[in-house]
């Protein structure tokens, strides 16, 4: 069986649902989980045989009239299967967007605190910062309207995209299987990173309208 996606508003998630998902055992308590719950519009479950195996709030706003879907916390579990479970999550969300803004370009905020997250963005093209690439001044001020969306910008330098501290109520918990395909290059983007005080590195790409019809087709 494949993974199974359900998606709900955050209202209707129960405490019993928030236990559950501390329980996987990532990144996450229930009292971040919870916290999820009050700042985001959308929970979606990943189950695999039934079993909860990855979750995501999110939400689907424009920001200064662009729309944008905003993944405030994804969560994987450490299974052999959790590429699938992350391919997944952000299929769903690429529907919802393809349902709420169809015919559009879209861009795709998160926060991430190591590499390993990073080919959760593959799909998407234009992503900031990326190795290789000096920011121009447009790219910049998404991160810092970013920043200021996940509540962070007191603490964000808009030159590296880091988030000094405070900066991980939220982010996109995954932990690679293959390590050694990340490249030296993707991992210097988080070498100012420092996950132990809080910080994170705030990550932008952007889905074009006919490969947003690909990424959420069902």
């Amino acid at each position: 069986m494949g993974v199974e996606v359900e998606t709900r508003d955050c209202i209707a998630v129960t405490d019993p649902d928030l236990d559950e998902m501390a329980a996987m055992g990532t990144a996450f308590d229930v009292a971040r989980f919870t916290k999820a719950k009050e700042d985001w519009v959308l929970c979606t479950r990943a189950r695999l045989d039934g079993k909860l195996n990855g979750v995501m709030f999110a939400t689907l706003e424009r920001i200064g009239g662009t729309p944008c879907v905003l993944i405030g916390l994804l969560s994987v579990k450490r299974t052999a299967k959790r590429d699938a479970v992350l391919k997944g999550l952000t299929a769903e969300a690429y529907h919802r967007a393809l349902m709420a803004f169809p015919d559009e370009d879209v861009v795709v905020g998160t926060r991430m605190i190591s590499a390993d997250a990073w080919e959760s963005f593959k799909s998407l093209s234009d992503i900031i910062p990326r190795p290789g690439h000096r920011a121009v001044g447009e790219e910049r001020a998404w991160g810092r309207r970013l920043a200021k969306r996940f509540g962070v910008d007191p603490m964000y330098d808009e030159q590296s995209f880091v988030v000094k501290s405070a900066g991980q109520t939220g982010f996109l918990d995954h932990v690679s299987l293959k390590p050694e395909k990340i490249t030296e290059e993707v991992t210097l983007l988080f070498s100012g990173v420092k996950a132990d005080r809080g910080g994170a590195l705030i990550v932008h790409g952007w889905t074009m309208a006919e490969n947003l019809v690909k990424l959420g087709k069902r």
